[in-house]
């Protein structure tokens, strides 16, 4: 066995996690001989243990596809730029990928005009869509961990999703005293709109109407010296954003007299860092496209699920270099898949497809992702060479093979 810690024992770099944005760096990984699952050791974490184990620790033979027979890369890239050369409206999703990739697939999305949605994109986008309307006020992890003397699970207990996250917060069970949960009092909008005026002072604690769990979480937040509410955008039902602008109004209101911020858990399969990117490089953030009319950022119109349903694309690129999940939807459309080696046994129909399977960032390749609240940038070390091409790379060569297609443009 061949352990790598965060310790950098055994001559080795310290490891992070790039299975969930909370980027743990604090585990250990397990390298047994060619063709064994790698191990996670120093947690339990389930998604991590069940991420590494679809790894076998050496460079496999995994080769593209182009039409359900193997090719060389040089034939798949060939493949697939001339598909994104006669999209006319191609869509880029899933979006799983690293800084570098991000980079190279916003190249390749002002060459082509992609329009451009993460997978489960609507969960970014209620958070997008609450801080453009009315900003707000977040922390950090560490801000979390050591100065919080209240956190408040504002969407139910993030551990399903987000096993460590107690751990980060250096709490060892949710029955700590500085985890609070969201009593239910109807749904998710009434209950926090109801806590929202209870903090504000606008419905007072003594009405009858109140539940008295609600009144008492009201009192202990502005009782806090340093409350957190913690909400994950995933879990939160249509309209989310007004769920979220609503916890914005409770920490703006406690900051008046005490000291509140509000932390998103999300962002995971690369989603928040290839926001970050996009937003870098072009000023706006995802569900947006370099079109005719030039940049265009439409939240709800850019919604992947909505252009896909109406028809309103005809090719799809699908990246997803973590892990087999998030899988492209089902579509007759062209589809080409940048994704983790066990998503080429997936069933579709073989016409019009194109998967080049490409390195996971932290396994394979090096790369960084930014961590769920968005001030961290985080390196990611490879446990070994995988032998195959990053996202960056293949974006990078897409880009030139799809300008060379151009008319007046030179090979």
């Amino acid at each position: 066995m061949n352990p790598v810690d965060a310790a950098g024992q055994h001559g080795q770099s310290p490891w992070t996690c790039p299975f969930c944005s909370l980027l743990c760096d604090t585990f250990g990984v397990e390298i047994g001989p060619p063709g064994t699952p790698l191990a996670l050791t120093g947690s339990e974490c389930p998604r991590a243990r069940s991420a590494l184990a679809t790894f076998a620790g050496a460079a496999g033979a995994e080769r593209p596809r182009v039409d359900g027979r193997d090719c060389d890369l040089d034939d798949a890239i060939s493949a697939a730029a001339s598909l994104l050369a006669a999209s006319r409206q191609p869509l880029f999703g899933g979006l799983g990928t690293d800084v570098a990739g991000a980079r190279a697939l916003y190249a390749l999305a002002c060459e082509t005009g992609a329009i451009c949605d993460p997978a489960r994109g609507a969960a970014l986008m209620h958070g997008l869509r609450a801080l453009q309307d009315r900003g707000g006020f977040s922390t950090t992890l560490a801000e979390a961990r050591t100065r919080a003397d209240l956190i408040v699970c504002m969407t139910g207990e993030p551990t399903q999703r987000y096993p460590e996250f107690f751990r980060r917060c250096a709490v060892q069970e949710p029955e700590d005293a500085r985890i609070a949960m969201l009593p239910p009092c109807g749904d998710l909008f009434d209950t926090v709109a109801l806590l929202a005026a209870l903090v504000a002072g606008r419905v007072p604690a003594e009405d009858e109407r109140v539940p008295a769990e609600l009144a008492a979480l009201s009192a202990r937040l502005h009782s806090a010296r340093y409350a957190v509410l913690v909400y994950e955008p995933g879990r939160l039902p249509t309209h989310g954003a007004l769920i979220i602008e609503a916890i914005q109004r409770i920490v703006a209101t406690l900051n008046r007299s005490t000291r509140a911020a509000s932390l998103a858990l999300g962002g995971d399969d690369g989603a928040a860092t290839v926001n970050q990117v996009f937003a870098w490089l072009s000023g706006l953030p995802l569900r947006s496209r370099a079109g005719p009319a030039g940049l265009e950022h439409e939240p709800l119109c850019f919604d992947a699920e909505r252009l896909l349903a109406d028809g309103a694309v005809d090719a799809l690129l699908w990246v997803s270099s973590f892990g087999q999940e998030p899988a492209p939807p089902p579509t007759k459309l062209p589809c080409i898949v940048l994704g983790h080696p066990r998503m080429r046994e997936a069933k579709a129909p073989a016409h019009g497809r194109v998967f080049i399977p490409v390195s996971t960032p932290g396994i394979g390749s090096g790369g960084h992702l930014f961590r769920t609240d968005g001030s961290v940038l985080l390196p990611l070390r490879p446990l070994y060479d995988d032998g195959l091409p990053g996202v960056s790379e293949v974006a990078r060569r897409l880009t030139q093979a799809v300008q060379a297609l151009r008319p007046g443009v030179a090979a």
